[in-house]
């Protein structure tokens, strides 16, 4: 017999964390990925100012983390399933948080950069695992299905909150806690991950595809460096010609891993479906567009109107509610009038948006020059989203639509992240050296008439290639 002290001893087994817990570490860890997506836009012009940061500088700002993040989603998904998710959550956000901690005691501007191109990476390891931890500790049903709802709002409120959550950070201290606010509530819910987190994995004995990963992530730098340098050099000079071509080539590098290895990061088999094809192309243009406005309507609400950053970002709270109101309301479009009509019309929403926002002026009022065609814009982002997505799902076998969900945000992204390069050129050109409010607001002006042209490009891709189907209303999501 164990005497009283040697059986206090014995380790006791712990009892599973309610449900909630976990749901909500998930969400946590989501929060986190999306609103740094958002969160330094505002902070750019303080950015700037300190760092010394050029027009260029300003788009790598958003861009280092947007092109790692979308160039290894992927696999961080991947490697989740082989090597466990709780373990790639808590690398992932350990990753991130130290990043963050680095960007914000930035003294040079390619250490924010750097720290920025890592907080991808760690995002990347960390945002597929947050969905697998909230549908692994809730039972299928009704109870996982408001799980997954509150997943997903929670990254909505990430995107949405990042704009208002960066102005107030920067008018209170300044831009470099836009950062390190990532610190101590990434620290909190990485003890709170080793705590109550319980490993599960789902490998299948496959390797991970790091040089598909690699390539693909420097493709897509490598060509928005080119494409960023043809403002100041043009198109024929080394600096730009040679970028290009370097991207094109590890592009092209890529498309030839991904067709020969055996377990490719992206089964190009898969683009032989019309609607996985047609969707991610059709997201691909909708990201190059859209993810531009953010950014843009920022400087401009700062540099031209002379708003403060939490004017700033209190002014586009209508655009981030209008996108969630757009994401509600698809689903029940859907039902009535089929994916491919309700994408279209979206689109046609957001194309009136980015145009009237290309009418914008010098001594524009808040109403007419940024929350009304904000709201349209966000409005058609939400409603072209969802119909989007699950078209490309239902074209792809049941074992693979997890696959083919992250090819689609990965398209947007990766959309996001040339579209940036692209208008942040043609808006730098159309500037020149005149820094003064209307040069700036010609600049942005353009950058929207583009994005207009984008997305009515978008909206004739989806009438002629885009599957005719209509989901019956059980198919329908409600989330």
């Amino acid at each position: 017999m164990l005497r009283a002290e040697e059986v206090s001893r014995v380790p006791r087994p712990r009892t599973a964390p309610p449900a909630w817990v976990l749901v909500a570490l998930a969400c946590a860890g989501q929060f986190l990925v999306v609103l740094d997506v958002s969160v330094v836009n505002v902070a750019l012009p303080s950015m700037r100012a300190d760092l010394g940061l050029s027009e260029q500088g300003l788009q790598w700002v958003v861009n280092a983390y947007a092109i790692a993040f979308a160039g290894f989603m992927l696999l961080g998904g991947r490697a989740g399933d082989l090597y466990g998710r709780k373990r790639m959550f808590l690398v992932g956000l350990g990753l991130f948080t130290l990043a963050s901690l680095g960007g914000g005691l930035a003294q040079e501007s390619w250490q924010l950069l750097l720290a920025r191109a890592v907080q991808g990476l760690g995002a990347a390891v960390l945002a597929p695992s947050t969905l697998t931890i909230v549908t692994s500790a809730v039972p299928e049903g009704a109870a996982r299905a408001r799980a997954i709802a509150t997943w997903t709002a929670v990254g909505a409120g990430g995107g949405a909150a990042g704009g208002f959550v960066g102005g107030v950070l920067v008018d209170l201290w300044s831009w470099r806690w836009t950062l390190l606010i990532n610190v101590p509530v990434g620290a909190a819910v990485l003890l709170g991950a080793l705590w109550w987190l319980t490993e599960s994995r789902a490998g299948d004995g496959r390797r991970l595809d790091v040089p598909g990963a690699v390539l693909v992530t420097a493709g897509l730098a490598t060509l928005a460096y080119g494409i960023s340098q043809t403002e100041a050099e043009g198109w024929t000079s080394a600096a730009t010609v040679v970028p290009l071509v370097a991207g094109a080539a590890l592009i092209g590098m890529f498309l030839l891993v991904e067709a020969r290895t055996t377990a490719p990061l992206m089964p190009l088999g898969l683009l032989r479906l019309r609607s996985v094809a047609s969707a991610n192309t059709a997201m691909f243009l909708s990201g190059a567009a859209m993810f531009c406005m953010w950014f843009f309507m920022t400087l401009y609400a700062q540099n031209v109107l002379g708003y403060t950053p939490v004017q700033a970002g209190l002014a586009l709270v209508p655009s981030s509610l209008a996108i969630v109101l757009g994401s509600k309301l698809a689903p029940r479009l859907m039902r009535v009038l089929g994916e491919r009509k309700v994408a279209v019309l979206g689109t046609v929403v957001a194309v009136t948006g980015f145009a009237w926002q290309s009418t914008m002026r010098v001594d524009g009022s808040y109403v007419v020059a940024i929350m009304c065609p904000g709201i349209l814009m966000m409005l058609g982002a939400g409603l072209a989203t969802t119909p989007l997505a699950a078209l490309a799902i239902s074209g792809a076998a049941p074992g693979e639509a997890g696959l083919v969900s992250g090819l689609v945000n990965t398209s947007r992204t990766m959309g996001g992240s040339l579209g940036l390069a692209v208008m942040s050129t043609l808006a730098a050109a159309r500037t020149g050296d005149d820094a003064g409010p209307g040069a700036l607001t010609e600049g942005y002006a353009l950058v929207f008439r583009v994005g207009a042209g984008v997305l009515a490009v978008g909206a004739v891709l989806m009438v002629v290639w885009l599957p005719r189907k209509r989901m019956g209303a059980e198919a329908v999501p409600e989330v």
